[in-house]
């Protein structure tokens, strides 16, 4: 059986591993100095040399070379043994399949044998982030003093997941991405030595396909070459699933012209061709993040052939900064959703409709906060001189201007006409301050009379806005003093919110529709439940209710008049 490029062509000295030169120096300084840790912690993203770093450190640690910079040799009994997968103290253990605590419970008791052949028993724990939290904490003791000759090193591609009782047991090295140039370069060479036949502009596709792994770059280079034939850019782009550059450049066009019609058209032949949504997605979101570099005087950063650098300084002059981010996030999200619509390609129509919608407002639809903020708009008054008392019904002064009367480019919402009418001085009130005295209320008007209408008075202000409510619902009528109405609610922020936004206005307008009478509202927390008890109640001095309300910290809970 013909093995796999990335399995033939595996590094197998500490120069041959592609951008991670800030482990590697790490690593082969420690051999040299004889200074290996007992436990190390590769972390990074899939495909960027993790597992073969650890192979490498294995052998090293245990080759015969006794000139320590040269380890490993690849020309010793353990290096050529390693290398063959024959070396018996390197124990690779997959966590995704060996999770439960009863695994790590049989390592520890194996880790104490002597190794086998070599200096050092290495083992390499892949996906470690896999193990179950029984297993972790199994592990714990024996990763922090394992026995002299045992090496642990753990692979992740989610460090996040990581206990970090862990993380502080191990030396950590982060591997990184490998750019797009070095893919290329390596791709190019390793082609050359086995004789394989690829037009250059295949190397740069199957880069970025590659997103930064050097595993996946090798893998698609494999299959592109499986029939031994000369790979094109056309062969390529049809076995990968992706659109030709033009067509991207010709979506994105569509784009910028707001041409529906043209845009929708172009997708479905690129999906009618045989490509992929996501990819297409894909490279519509980069071609994009080419367009933003560009407009971000970074377009050294941007390798692509000169035809497309053109269309790109030219679509760049064309889109807006907030249009340009705008169709980034919506071609983006595309790509993560794609694989949840029933019908293909469904993301893309979705990302390229909503942008032309989302762009042709002529300003952003701010979320309503009422049903009647949705329907009620009016032209915002001018200053009005201070209203008398008994004025017209609160629902007769904000109805829905006439249809036939002249619209006006601003609109306001119930809240804003409730704002924008400034109150006479006799309404005039403060939360902060002592609110103003009021015009004299009927004798009548007291806590009870409150209550009494209460339940429709909320429904009253429901029908304006049914946040305030809400809020009105959660209060407690604490009592009513010097023509005030203290409202008491059970937090700092349930007060807040009655009083930002009108909620007073609304209410105390409310008030005074039912009532006949001007009133003013004070919003005050309260901790606990409160009954009204009046103030003027005569209690004896030196009386037993004194004495416990005084002395005790008692409460007045109620209080009931004789008759």
């Amino acid at each position: 059986m013909t093995k796999a490029l990335y399995r033939k062509w595996r590094p197998q000295n500490w120069d041959q591993v592609a951008a991670q030169e800030h482990v590697i120096q790490t690593l082969q300084n420690a051999v040299v100095h004889d200074r290996v840790a007992h436990a190390y912690l590769f972390a990074g993203p899939r495909g960027t040399g993790k597992t073969t770093t650890a192979r490498l450190l294995a052998k090293a640690v245990n080759c015969q070379e006794t000139d320590l910079k040269k380890r490993p040799c690849n020309a010793c009994e353990y290096c050529l043994a390693l290398n063959a997968a024959r070396f018996m103290d390197l124990i690779e253990i997959d966590a995704a399949s060996n999770t439960s605590v009863e695994d790590v419970r049989d390592l520890r008791d194996k880790i104490n044998f002597s190794p086998s052949q070599g200096a050092f028993k290495v083992y390499i724990i892949d996906e470690v982030h896999m193990l179950s939290t029984a297993a972790f904490n199994a592990l714990l003791k024996t990763l922090e003093e394992p026995p002299p000759h045992a090496i642990f090193i753990l692979a992740t591609t989610e460090i996040h997941k990581i206990p970090a009782t862990v993380l502080s047991r191990c030396q950590r090295h982060e591997f990184r991405r490998i750019p797009l140039s070095m893919i290329i370069d390596h791709l190019k060479a390793k082609s050359k030595d086995e004789d394989i036949h690829v037009d250059d502009a295949v190397f740069t596709e199957i880069a970025r396909q590659a997103t930064g792994s050097m595993r996946d770059a090798i893998s698609l280079l494999d299959q592109l070459t499986s029939s031994n034939e000369n790979v094109t850019l056309e062969i390529a782009q049809k076995v990968l699933g992706t659109a030709t550059s033009m067509l991207v450049i010709e979506i994105v066009n569509a784009l910028i012209e707001k041409d529906a019609s043209t845009g929708l058209t172009h997708i479905n032949q690129a999906l009618d061709s045989g490509t992929d949504p996501r990819q297409l997605a894909r490279q519509v979101v980069t071609y994009l993040r080419n367009i933003l570099l560009y407009k971000m005087g970074n377009s050294s950063q941007v390798d692509v052939p000169g035809e497309v650098r053109a269309r790109l300084d030219e679509h760049a002059s064309c889109l807006s900064m907030p249009d340009l981010l705008g169709a980034i996030e919506a071609f983006n999200q595309a790509t993560i959703e794609e694989h949840a619509n029933w019908h293909p390609g469904l993301g893309l129509e979705l990302a390229f409709t909503h942008f032309l919608i989302e762009t042709d407002l002529p300003e952003p639809i701010q979320p309503t906060e009422s049903k009647v903020s949705e329907q009620v708009t009016k032209t915002r008054p001018q200053a009005q001189p201070a209203r008398e008392p008994r004025k017209e019904p609160v629902s007769e002064r904000i109805k829905p201007t006439p249809a036939k009367s002249t619209p006006s480019p601003e609109k306001t919402t119930l809240n804003d006409k409730i704002l924008a009418e400034k109150p006479s001085p006799s309404k005039q009130k403060t939360t902060k301050g002592k609110p103003s005295s009021p015009e004299p209320v009927a004798d009548d008007l007291s806590i009870n009379a409150i209550q009494a209408s209460w339940v429709k008075i909320k429904s009253m202000v429901g029908k304006h806005n049914p946040r305030t409510e809400g809020l009105l619902n959660s209060v407690r009528m604490t009592n009513i003093k010097d023509k005030t109405l203290i409202l008491g609610f059970s937090s700092q922020t349930l007060r807040d919110m009655m009083e930002k936004e009108g909620n007073i206005n609304l209410t105390t307008d409310i008030l005074e529709e039912v009532f006949g009478e001007p009133m003013s509202i004070k919003c005050i927390v309260t901790s606990q439940e409160v009954n009204m008890v009046p103030e003027d109640l005569d209690i004896e001095k030196d009386g037993m209710v004194s004495t416990a309300t005084r002395d005790l910290g008692g409460k007045i809970s109620s209080a009931e008049e004789e008759s």
